[in-house]
């Protein structure tokens, strides 16, 4: 693996850390001339609370992921990137991500934010982004910080 990324994978699930890798995803992608691919995975998880699954909730739920990751596609090419994708998947983001989408997307980097778990839930699932570290065939970054914080 050489000194510039090519291919990189910004986990998005809405939260503000996510928001960060994003911004700092931009910087990183445009010193590199690289591609964005925009991941949202819908943790099927949060489905098993539900007595019967309708399907109604999953196209909701991809609706709404669909409506985020376009914003965020729009931002990345106002920004000045000109290959900016995005992808929706079903299942578990900490498997899915660095198991599935970053080997089928060669992807060489990818940036998640640092997730305020709290402890309980750390011991019953895992960290997602402890996950991803982890378990991806490529380089990590956990973003905890704001793009310009000093």
């Amino acid at each position: 693996m050489g000194l510039k990324y090519q291919n990189i994978l910004v986990a998005i699930d809405g939260s503000k850390e996510a928001d960060w890798a994003f911004q700092k995803g931009i910087e990183i992608a445009k010193r590199n001339g690289a591609r964005m691919l925009l991941v949202h995975v819908i943790d099927t998880r949060s489905f098993a609370l539900i007595d019967v699954y309708d399907s109604v909730i999953g196209d909701r739920a991809e609706k709404l992921a669909k409506d985020m990751l376009e914003k965020y596609q729009q931002q990345a090419m106002e920004a000045g990137l000109t290959d900016v994708q995005y992808e929706i998947e079903f299942g578990s983001p900490k498997i899915r991500i660095p198991r599935d989408i970053a080997k089928k997307h060669n992807v060489d980097l990818i940036l998640c934010g640092a997730t305020g778990m709290n402890m309980v839930e750390r011991f019953f699932i895992g960290s997602v982004s402890e996950h991803i570290t982890r378990y991806a065939p490529c380089d990590v970054l956990v973003v905890r910080t704001i793009k310009d914080a000093e």
